[in-house]
């Protein structure tokens, strides 16, 4: 079927066939005909991405009387994402129609140019629950000529609390008002808004009730929850190209995310609503084209992306609202592509995959988090095949071309491919040169005491160590991992007063570091030797810890000779002066320490 089957107007024809569109899509051939045929209320439930405001735009536009300026139209949605994007297809689908007026009235912007716009006429108002109640409460428009009303992402808006507002709306519009109701869920509270405000509706269903995205696949990968930024990064990693989303529960944990990948060299932005409109605007248009990779978003924040050719969409945490999955979910595998959508769960939340598997109607896939021998791999070959495929332009280096060739006379091929890979890649090949296996496997002790903590930086440092020293022994990897219990009487007698000093490293809980990280980095730092550890008190950005102070030199040589990085940051350690280095805190009686001198 094609879109001339439907019975649009040859304006809109025109309009769609100049945007490209020549095959409706399911839910656009399901509804259309059934709004242009008459004035039945409809219940719609496709997911998004699957067309739905052509769906319901298109005939709202030819049903409007052009002669008239008033709102004949509206369409209430949960955020001013959406309500600008469901604006700009409007008008787009409205280029060979100059008499339509479609006005975006949504908070966080200055509302007066929206009341001077209602003031001058519109025929289409598309709205946010809240703004659109403002502007009502203002006596600043007239709803009573309203024919159609269109709830878009309606199991959104009611997650959201707009229930009330919504109803307090929809008692302004007059009771014979056509109701049309998109949503790619169908919970309880949509089924009570139907009932209530529409009459006998059509119910069109594209799919299965509730359930995913037909062209999305859906992973899981198991860590410890301590490990769930590391896992990030190794599946950002393993697929170089990848354009997608990562979807976190709180604006903190946003922007946090978002801050970490940055510094470790992604190209990612945050997007929540911490941000002003502008600042929005700036991120939303940077990711539409391209110039921005990993966009960290929160759910509400992200409501409304219409942004095509997603490859992945990340949930960083599962949401609190299962059915909130499909709505991430159904941000990639769009427009018939593939699309996958991948979740990093901690041990005890396996079963929530289950409950996600009968939510979306599909089997998850388990996933082993990639080894740091396969994202080197996966690396290396995404280089060379870009280098490979890349079509130089003649002219930029021919007349340097003799020079070049002649500074690199004699080096074989396998050595100039080894080099010139080895300076692109150093940094990478370096980090996960030994890097340790982050998959779960069956619950420890720890876990199953629920003292387990994520590695997500909390904002503050960790509560000292009780034990007042502990002996650091070689461990397998110098990065991750538990650091071994030491033999009986090996190394000096941790019970032992000794003269202790304070060290500081560059690096703290915002790169991941932990009480048994640092101790393994001493252990990578020089793997001969065998020093004793004191107190530890890590912040933010920095670490402090004791040795001995006969010691002292020697931990700072051994970092100083070393080459160890924390989340891709050199770690280097100085001196602090004093061994007293959880301070500040009143010193109780008996507590050990140096004296001061008189």
């Amino acid at each position: 079927m094609m879109f001339a089957d439907l019975g649009l107007s040859p304006e809109l024809l025109q309009a769609i066939s100049q945007l490209g569109f020549e095959m409706p899509t399911p839910v656009q051939e399901e509804v259309i005909p059934v709004l242009l045929a008459g004035d039945r209320d409809v219940v719609a439930l496709a997911q998004t991405g699957t067309g739905k405001t052509a769906a319901f735009g298109l005939p709202l536009l030819q049903l409007l009387e052009l002669d008239s300026s008033v709102p004949q139209a509206l369409v209430l949605c949960p955020t001013r994402e959406l309500c600008m994007q469901i604006t700009r297809d409007l008008q787009s689908f409205a280029a060979s129609l100059p008499a339509v007026r479609v006005l975006a009235v949504y908070g966080g912007a200055d509302i007066k140019p929206q009341l001077a716009a209602l003031e001058r006429g519109v025929q289409v108002v598309v709205a946010t629950p809240g703004r659109m109640l403002d502007v009502l409460r203002r006596k600043r428009v007239d709803f009573s000529k309203v024919a159609r009303v269109v709830l878009d992402e309606a199991d959104e808006m009611l997650n959201m609390g707009f229930e009330e507002d919504i109803e307090a709306i929809l008692s302004t519009v007059p009771e014979s008002a056509q109701t049309l109701l998109f949503s790619a869920t169908m919970p309880r509270e949509v089924a009570t808004i139907s009932r209530k405000y529409m009459s006998s509706p059509v119910e069109v269903t594209v799919g299965t009730r509730n359930s995913g995205a037909e062209n999305v696949s859906h992973e899981y990968y198991v860590i410890q929850a301590k490990d769930r930024y590391a896992a990030l990064r190794r599946i950002v990693d393993i697929y170089p190209r990848m354009y997608g989303i990562v979807f976190c529960r709180t604006r903190i944990e946003t922007q946090q995310v978002a801050d970490r990948l940055t510094v470790d060299g992604y190209n990612a932005q945050a997007l929540h609503g911490d941000l002003s409109q502008m600042q929005r605007d700036s991120v939303m248009k940077k990711f539409r084209n391209r110039h921005v990779q990993i966009l960290v978003a929160t759910d509400v924040a992200a409501r409304g992306l219409d942004v095509e050719d997603l490859s992945h969409v990340i949930n960083y945490n599962l949401p609190d609202e299962l059915n909130a999955y499909t709505h991430r979910s159904g941000r990639t595998g769009r427009a018939g592509k593939e699309g996958v959508s991948v979740a990093i769960i901690h041990l005890r939340e396996q079963s929530k995959i289950r409950q996600l598997e009968r939510v979306v109607g599909k089997q998850f896939t388990r996933r082993p988090v990639p080894t740091g021998e396969e994202i080197s791999r996966s690396r290396l070959v995404s280089l060379v095949e870009r280098v490979r495929d890349y079509a130089s332009e003649h002219g930029l280096i021919d007349r340097h071309l003799d020079e070049l060739c002649a500074l690199l006379e004699g080096v074989s091929r396998e050595e100039l491919v080894k080099r010139f890979v080895s300076v692109e890649m150093h940094r990478m090949l370096h980090f996960y040169r030994a890097a340790p296996d982050l998959n779960a496997g069956v619950p420890t002790r720890e876990h199953r005491r629920g003292r387990e903590r994520d590695e997500e930086p909390q904002g503050r440092g960790e509560r000292p160590q009780k034990r007042p020293e502990r002996q650091a022994r070689p461990e397998r990897s110098p990065v991750q991992g538990r650091p071994e219990r030491p033999e009986r009487g090996a190394g000096r007698d941790p019970r032992k007063k000794q003269d202790m000093a304070g060290l500081v490293m560059n690096v703290g809980n915002l790169n991941g570091l932990t009480p048994p990280l640092l101790l393994n980095l001493v252990n990578a730092a020089n793997r001969k030797a065998r020093f004793t550890i004191g107190k530890i008190n890590i912040v933010d950005k920095q670490a402090y810890f004791e040795v001995p102070r006969d010691e002292v030199q020697s931990v700072m040589d051994s970092f100083a000779q070393g080459d160890l990085n924390l989340e891709g940051r050199e770690v280097s350690v100085a001196t602090v002066g004093t061994a007293l280095i959880d301070q500040p805190r009143k010193k109780s009686r008996g507590q050990g320490g140096p004296k001061k001198r008189r």
